[in-house]
């Protein structure tokens, strides 16, 4: 049986997808720009252990914006862009992360699931490999798209230093 893990560095903005405890694959990613954090409104990445508690936008087309974790019916585009200038846009696929060490980054103040942090899509403009986000984990809407195939709810996610 293979057994898939994702391991989240957030010193070389990457996330590693294993089997079986080996690298299959790995994306450059962004984390957040105020570095690691489990508090509420810090704006940064937790750490520790996570799962994915659910899986958001399967059989979307890649490009599709979320908020409120449903499509909007909008397509990202430079002009849609130009239109809304302040948006965080979260786009193609989510993965929902929920905390798994009680006191660290469940439940209280540092519960990442009602932080809403997620592992999602983001637009060709952002960069990655640097830490720009404001607390959630971006990838390219390919990588996204490809990688939500690849886990199910309840796959481990490690973010560490």
């Amino acid at each position: 049986m293979i057994r898939r893990h994702l391991r989240i560095s957030l010193e070389a903005q990457r996330l590693d997808l294993l089997e079986n405890d080996e690298l299959v694959e790995n994306y450059p990613v962004s984390t957040s720009k105020y570095g690691p954090g489990e508090r509420v409104d810090s704006y940064r990445t937790p750490r520790g252990r996570h799962i994915i508690r659910a899986k958001i936008g399967a059989g979307e087309p890649e490009g599709t914006v979320f908020q409120g974790r449903r499509p909007t019916g909008e397509i990202y585009s430079d002009a849609l862009a130009q239109t809304y200038p302040d948006r965080d846009w979260i786009l193609s696929r989510i993965l929902w992360l929920s905390g798994t060490e009680v006191g660290r980054n469940r439940l209280g103040a540092e519960d990442s699931m009602r932080r809403y942090i997620y592992i999602h899509g983001t637009p060709p403009s952002e960069p990655l490999g640097v830490a720009s986000s404001l607390g959630c984990i971006r990838m390219s809407n390919a990588d996204i798209v490809k990688l939500f195939d690849l886990v199910e709810p309840g796959t481990v996610v490690e973010i560490r230093r």
